[in-house]
């Protein structure tokens, strides 16, 4: 919905004013973009790490993983018809891998209510708008006839399966599909298949409360709790112009420990399915962006390209052992390191030495 505080919640997001905020509806017209790092403390700890082991005069670069954030109009209903600038947004939504609805859940009523009135209620109806996009998109599909092309005929059948569960309130995501289904379907580029989180944009005095109500605006919304995260945008805004020491102690006059903005793009990381694998040397620590399940040399490309293709074995040790050990020398020594192949899927947390041909 317009006025639940995206843009300020986006310019929190990306320390600093990036996003026009404003008190009126439709302030954003043009989404923007920002990528932003994957808060990560075991970067710190490998750093220090290697800097002790190797003899180093300063702590090598940390470099995060990183997740891009896309600050998009708000929806109002009618939104599939045009209403509200509504195609164009629906357009932008269309081309971003998952949707992270923020909801109002704040009392400030001098910050104007568009159409805004729970929740729940705001959630289903921008929930319903996509949907609704969804079922113009397959419409516009035109029936083969009697065609003697199997291909042509598989597809037809999945349009009309998707749209009798669309047609039933079922979003995409949650209609079962078989493996040759889900790669047909991408065609459509359907806006509800896409995987959500829910930002609960609360009151500041909710947040030292906000493992209770996510849970129960999970329940409330018939989501998972993991696919919810209450936070507070205007206090995230006032985080970012403060310190790290007076970002600690705001927190702790608030009686929670860590910003909500850190559990919000870890979450987002993980509702993209993505996780990280590690490398630590002198030059740099680095966390490596990978979808789950990665085998080996794919999680080698994400290095470089050649590494795949060269690919010999993955040295691999978990960060947590390789630190207890104080580094690759006493790891290695301890057995701690392992020699893995091809088909090894990497972990999350797993420290890598990739050994590749020339």
């Amino acid at each position: 919905m317009p006025n639940v505080g995206k843009s300020t919640l986006f310019n929190a997001l990306l320390k600093k004013q990036q996003a026009f905020a404003a008190n009126f509806p439709f302030a954003t017209i043009e989404p923007n973009v920002g990528v932003v790092p994957v808060p990560d403390a075991r970067l710190l700890k490998l750093a220090e790490l290697i800097k002790n082991s190797e003899n180093l005069d300063s702590l090598p670069p940390q470099l995060p993983s990183t997740v891009e954030f896309v600050d998009i109009a708000g929806l109002i209903a009618g939104a599939h018809k045009g209403e509200g600038l509504g195609n164009k947004f629906l357009s932008h939504i269309r081309e971003v891998d998952a949707i992270c609805h923020v909801v109002r859940n704040f009392k400030d009523e001098n910050i104007i209510r568009e159409g805004s009135f729970d929740p729940k209620k705001d959630f289903e109806v921008i929930e319903t708008e996509l949907l609704l996009a969804d079922l113009q998109t397959l419409e516009k599909q035109k029936s083969p006839g009697s065609t003697p092309d199997k291909e042509a005929k598989k597809k037809w059948e999945l349009i009309l399966k998707l749209k009798d569960k669309l047609e039933k309130g079922i979003s995409a995501r949650k209609i079962e599909l078989s493996e040759g289904e889900t790669e047909l379907a991408k065609e459509f580029h359907l806006l509800t298949a896409k995987p959500i989180l829910i930002a609960l944009n609360s009151d500041e005095d909710d947040l030292k409360n906000s493992d209770e109500i996510e849970e129960k605006d999970a329940e409330e919304l018939k989501v998972l709790k993991d696919q919810v995260v209450c936070i507070c945008a205007k206090t995230e805004s006032e985080l970012a112009e403060l310190s790290e020491n007076e970002q600690k102690t705001y927190l702790e006059s608030l009686g929670v420990s860590n910003s909500s903005l850190e559990r919000l793009i870890k979450k987002a990381f993980s509702t993209l399915g993505l996780m990280s694998f590690l490398t630590a040397g002198e030059k740099e620590v680095r966390a490596w962006t990978i979808k789950k399940e990665t085998r080996a040399p794919q999680a080698a490309a994400a290095i470089h390209t050649d590494f795949e293709k060269n690919f010999i074995r993955a040295d691999v040790v978990n960060w947590k052992k390789l630190i207890e050990a104080g580094g690759w020398v006493n790891a290695k020594q301890k057995g701690l390191i392992r020699s893995e192949g091809k088909e090894y899927i990497v972990q999350d947390g797993d420290v890598l030495i990739i050994k590749h041909s020339a």
